[in-house]
């Protein structure tokens, strides 16, 4: 199995984060990831590189569009060892990524609630967590 060298983190329930970044920052894993993922794991005193910086683009409309990029998915996708991958993200400066770690949003739970707005469903909505 190979060694897990990088990991991208992008959590909304953040019990037991902590711990297991930890755990992978010791064993030398480069940690990426999102806003108040990051910012938890950072005031933990854990290293973190944010997707932002790793990707050029910043996170925008208010953080609904944070990891939907392709230096995120090629790093997550191109296959390790194939000569035409591997070309493709030395070329577009993608990384691979070798894990994820994402729970969703509690969108069933939201949605649930009796007086549950749609603004609340609608930002209880997560696609980049499903897409990585």
């Amino acid at each position: 199995m190979a060694k897990i060298q990088r990991a991208l983190i992008s959590v909304s329930d953040k019990d037991g984060l902590v711990p297991f970044a930890q755990t992978l920052a010791a064993a030398g894993v480069e940690i990426l990831s999102t806003g108040g993922t990051a910012r938890v794991m950072r005031e933990a005193g854990l290293e973190v590189k944010d997707v932002s910086d790793y990707t050029g683009f910043p996170e925008m409309m208010d953080g609904r569009v944070k990891t939907l990029h392709p230096k995120v998915h090629g790093g997550l996708l191109h296959l390790r060892g194939n000569a035409e991958h591997e070309a493709a993200c030395a070329e577009h400066g993608i990384q691979p990524i070798d894990l994820v770690v994402v729970n969703l949003y509690p969108f069933e739970e939201t949605v649930a609630k009796p007086d549950v707005t749609l603004e609340d469903a609608i930002e209880n909505i997560d696609i980049g967590g499903p897409s990585m």
